[in-house]
């Protein structure tokens, strides 16, 4: 790997989700502040979509990593669940257990107006909401309903791909539809907001020159299309390729090759950098 070879502490182009790498840019600011603002105000559905790899996940665990002491946590990382799954999902992250199918939602109002009573807030989040079937959509709604005289005993945020989007949009799910108050959306980042992503997190893997050119991330941004996903697979597999030739610089050519390995990753058509050209 290239950690030695760079002085690299840790690698700055993960595929996974890296806290620790977290740049508050545009986008994703944004979208942290509106499920943050809209939970504060006890909304009851909030609703936050983008295209796949625009970050979704990273902003998700930014909101977990950063809620008030107050906040109680119901993470449902695996929507792809039935009504009855789904319930029961619900009650063993409040810690109920040992229940059946009849008895669990009063469980659950039980509970939530226990925690109620003590300060606290339990918000529901939903990651690749747009996987919930029809039926969980339905007792996401009917949760949504559980509230006292003055708050909502339950609070929902979803993430989605735009699929989600479609999906509500049915006619037949109109009702779920107009509890959602508060809705944003990721966008791909600008070209100065990808080369700001570059370098921040070059810096904060512990490389302090640049290895990068302009160029090059001009060059990265239009093959991305400005998808952070896509970014950290081209920046990776040009740092692969620049490491196994001992060069301390990535050149034209790991970059040409690296975009040239990423399936969805619009392809340059020559390798000279003022004459890239693209499919």
């Amino acid at each position: 790997m290239y950690l030695e070879h760079f002085g690299f502490s840790q690698l700055p182009f993960h595929l996974t989700p890296n806290t620790e790498l977290f740049l508050g840019l545009e986008p994703h600011y944004e979208a942290i502040q509106m499920v943050n603002s809209a939970l504060s105000m006890g909304e009851g559905v909030i609703k936050v979509t983008g295209e796949v790899g625009t970050g979704k996940t990273m902003v998700c665990r930014m909101l977990v990593n950063h809620f008030e002491p107050h906040i109680q946590l119901v993470y449902l990382p695996n929507p792809a669940l039935s009504g009855d799954e789904l319930r029961m999902a619900v009650a063993t992250e409040l810690g109920l257990s040992g229940l059946t199918i009849c008895q669990v939602v009063d469980a659950i109002q039980q509970r939530l107006i226990e925690l109620a009573k003590q300060g606290k807030h339990v918000v529901v989040l939903v990651d690749e909401a747009q996987a919930l079937s029809d039926e969980a959509l339905e007792v996401l709604r009917l949760f949504g309903n559980l509230e006292t005289e003055y708050s909502k005993l339950l609070q929902i945020v979803l993430f989605g791909q735009p699929e989600l989007d479609e999906r509500l949009s049915q006619y037949h799910l109109r009702q779920f539809r107009q509890r959602i108050t508060f809705s944003a959306q990721l966008r791909a980042l600008s070209l100065d907001e990808t080369a700001t992503y570059i370098s921040n997190r070059l810096l904060k893997a512990g490389r302090q020159s640049e290895l990068f050119t302009l160029a090059d991330k001009k060059a990265i941004w239009r093959a991305s299309h400005g998808i952070p996903r896509l970014i950290n697979q081209i920046c990776h597999k040009s740092l692969l390729l620049a490491s196994s030739q001992s060069c301390a610089q990535v050149k034209n050519q790991h970059l040409y090759s690296a975009i040239h390995d990423t399936f969805d990753a619009c392809k340059p058509k020559f390798k000279a950098p003022l004459l890239w050209g693209w499919s």
